[in-house]
């Protein structure tokens, strides 16, 4: 891969071509570090190519992206060499929003499809109805990432740390709260859609809502848990992913 894509894609020692390609979607404020071990989980046959968005970890120094349509745009030139073979896409919470629209744009543009679509902790985007869960917080949005989980311990006790992780993340959930964007017509790709059964923010009924996204196959899996999957869950995810692409 060219410099640039190195940047955007992330192989984590998977050397040899697969027959399927899994883009893979961090979380807001993530980094495609959480995909990191995937190549050893999944099957021979998938490829798990994780994203990394500008602004965290080694593209820290980059600006991150506030806006849908430019980081689509952006992205699409990155996968265009991935796009002669099969590609799937995961996503999850902000990572299934970005995964959707980028489906969408490819769409607009004629361009190659994902075979299928997995969403995780995100609530459909049928559920948008211009509110969100971390503005107008007393406790303003350190105070969300502490009620949501997933950031390490030593990140929230480190006053510095978590000083440097917020620009990032309110840039990563503005992409969400301005998106707005209204399909006319769904996709005729599969969605299986993975719903923590105690996820405040994206319950298994608002994930349900995922079925009107496609004009094709939907499935719903419960996975036990929150907004962030544990090691048991994210297993279960995986399996039911190389079920899929089998």
């Amino acid at each position: 891969m060219q410099d640039c894509d190195r940047r955007w894609l992330k192989r984590f020692g998977r050397s040899a071509p697969a027959e399927v390609q899994l883009l893979c979607f961090h979380h807001a404020g993530g980094s495609a570090a959480m995909y990191r071990h995937w190549p050893r989980l999944m099957p021979h046959f998938v490829e798990p190519i994780a994203v990394q968005l500008p602004g965290r970890a080694d593209r820290f120094a980059e600006p991150p992206y506030d806006r849908m349509a430019p980081l689509v745009d952006e992205l699409i030139e990155m996968i265009k060499p991935l796009l002669d073979r099969p590609f799937a896409c995961y996503g999850v919470s902000m990572g299934a929003r970005v995964a959707w629209a980028l489906a969408h744009e490819l769409r607009e543009r004629a361009m190659p499809m994902p075979s299928m679509m997995f969403v995780a902790a995100s609530a459909s985007p049928c559920f948008d109805d211009g509110t969100w869960a971390w503005e107008g917080r007393d406790d303003g949005l350190e105070g969300y990432v502490r009620e949501m989980g997933g950031t390490p311990a030593e990140v929230l006790a480190e006053p510095e740390l978590l000083a440097g992780l917020l620009p990032t993340l309110d840039a990563d959930l503005t992409v969400l709260s301005t998106h707005g964007f209204r399909p006319l017509t769904p996709l005729e790709v599969p969605i299986r859609a993975f719903a923590g059964t105690e996820d405040p923010e994206a319950p298994p009924e608002q994930m349900d809502g995922w079925r009107a996204e496609t004009s094709v196959r939907f499935d719903l899996d419960p996975v036990p848990g929150g907004h962030f999957f544990d090691s048991d869950g994210e297993h279960q995810v995986i399996r039911a992913i190389s079920h899929d692409l089998a």
